[in-house]
């Protein structure tokens, strides 16, 4: 069974959902997921909390038990970006190679655009080769902002 609840958030609402083994979605907005009950449990109570603390500055590890739902590959650059150290960035070559195939830029870049754990599993630290910020499910708006919130 999934559960979600929507909350409102210094970058606007994130919907979060998660099943019995832990956090399964973070998203930006306020989504119905389909075949999912709308309850705050317990884990997505502390996602939030944990979050909230985040947002404050005064968080920089999630503890908070996740789900991911994904492919062997994204599952694996979804782990590699859980590495990225918090006030950090990477490049998606940094995180291809990190994830053992340097030369796949840009299937890391569709692992990041399928990332169904938005700032807990912090895609928003990946950045173009050039150091330019590059593509954000939340917005480059709300990329910056995550980016400022860790300086």
């Amino acid at each position: 069974m999934i559960n979600y609840y929507f909350y409102e958030t210094v970058i606007g609402y994130l919907t979060i959902s998660a099943d019995e083994q832990g956090i399964t979605d973070v998203s930006f907005g306020k989504r119905n997921p389909v075949h999912a009950v709308c309850e705050e449990t317990p884990v997505i109570k502390q996602a939030v909390s944990e979050l909230q603390e985040y947002f404050e500055g005064r968080r920089q590890e999630f503890t908070v038990p996740l789900h991911p739902q994904g492919t062997d590959f994204q599952l694996r650059v979804w782990q590699v970006l859980r590495t990225i150290p918090y006030g950090k960035t990477w490049s998606y070559k940094q995180v291809a190679t990190a994830a053992g195939n340097p030369k796949a830029s840009r299937a890391v870049g569709m692992a990041n655009n399928r990332n169904p754990i938005a700032i807990i599993i912090p895609c928003h630290r990946v950045i173009g080769a050039n150091g330019r910020l590059v593509g954000y499910a939340g917005g480059l708006d709300v990329k910056e902002k995550l980016l400022e919130i860790e300086q």
